[in-house]
This record gives structure tokens, C-alpha cells and sequence, in this order.
């Protein structure tokens, strides 16, 4: 991992290409694993409407939806409990968290190519002086962040397999999300897609 001078995204930081594709290949295969004991599943809203995303978690806690709300839960939709996170994405933590507490959950999402994330916040965490950070593994995302309220102007750039976005102090609760995803721009998966992992304290 190469840390480098980060871009400013609204306050956000962005770290271009912090993870080697050595080292994004060897997380995939370290993602699958989990995938096979934490099945991906498709979320829905409490109205019931699908969401494009499919995801999983890692960690003491994962991030699930429902009829019943966005809410954490110590087990998977199926009942088992989530695997452990793995250590090159606490190590990613480390580098670029500060002095944050350890991460307690390793949110998964899984975006095929009409996969899309509306503008929203990351508000179902306890303490929000507690950073988010996003690693970004395939292909590339149309990333767009806005305000504390909704509307108003916004900005975008093109998150790249191996970017991580820290989302700390002043900026953890701007809105935010992901337009489009730009098919075949990355090699990393076999099937194309993209993965995004989002690490979180929770309580």
C-alpha cells in the first residue's frame, strides 16, 4: 500500500490508487471466501422496492434492509453470523483512519452494470465523529457528493479500482452516492462488475 497526498472531495479524501492490483487480486480472492460462507442478497427498501445493489457484510455487525428499516445486525438475512474481516482491509483502515476506533463492519456491495446508489447518508452508525471509508475494487464508478441537506450543487469524479475515499470530521455526513458504473473499464473481476467495501463503527 503506497499512501499518496490525498484529493479533496468536499472534505472528503480521496487516495488514488492505495491498493496495488496484487493486492486488489489477492482481496477478491479473500472476498469470494467470504461471499461463500455470507451469501450475497438483495436488499429491499421498507417500501419494498429492490435495491440494484446486492451485498453482504463482514465483521461484528452488517448493514441489512427490510420492511422493518435500515438498521446493523449481528447476522447475515439467512441467520449465520458475519466472517471476520479481513486483515489487509483492517490494514487499509489503519493507513487512512487516524486515531479512529477499530472498524465493525465490513459492508460489501456488489454493482453490476445498470447498478446504481441514489444520494444518501450514512446516518445508522452511533457516533458519527467516527470515520467511513470506502475501498473501490472493478470497475469504475461515477462517484457524486453533495451537502448535509439535500440539493444544491454537487461534485463527481470517477472512483478507479484500488481508490479509497475517507469520509471524516465536517464531510461524514454529505450526501453522496454513485450515478453509473462504467462497464468493462477494469480487469480485475472476470465478469465485470464492481465491489465496493465500506468500513464502519457502528455502535
Amino acid at each position: 500500500m503506497q499512501l499518496s497526498e490525498p484529493e479533496d472531495m468536499r472534505g472528503m479524501s480521496l487516495y488514488r490508487d492505495l491498493l496495488s492490483v496484487g493486492e486488489q487480486a489477492a482481496l477478491v480472492v479473500e472476498l469470494r471466501e467470504i461471499v461463500r460462507q455470507a451469501p450475497l442478497f438483495t436488499p429491499v427498501t421498507p417500501s419494498g422496492k429492490p435495491m440494484s445493489v446486492r451485498m453482504t457484510s463482514a465483521g461484528r455487525f452488517g448493514w441489512i434492509s427490510d420492511r422493518k428499516g435500515y438498521r446493523y445486525s449481528a447476522t447475515h438475512p439467512d441467520g449465520m453470523l458475519w466472517p471476520a474481516i479481513p486483515d489487509m482491509v483492517r490494514r487499509v483502515w489503519d493507513q487512512v483512519a487516524g486515531m479512529a476506533r477499530e472498524p465493525e463492519c465490513c459492508l460489501i456491495n456488489f454493482y453490476g452494470e445498470e447498478a446504481r446508489m441514489g444520494l444518501h447518508q450514512d446516518r445508522d452508525e452511533a457516533d458519527f465523529s467516527q470515520p467511513v471509508v470506502s475501498i473501490s475494487l472493478g470497475d469504475e464508478a461515477l462517484f457524486r457528493v453533495g451537502n448535509r441537506t439535500r440539493g444544491g450543487s454537487t461534485q463527481s469524479t470517477w472512483l478507479r479500482s484500488g481508490d479509497v475515499l475517507v469520509m471524516a470530521g465536517e464531510a461524514r455526513l454529505l450526501h453522496h452516492g454513485i450515478d453509473r458504473v462504467k462497464p468493462g473499464s477494469s480487469m480485475l473481476l472476470p465478469k465485470g462488475g464492481r465491489i465496493n467495501l465500506t468500513l464502519r463503527v457502528v455502535s
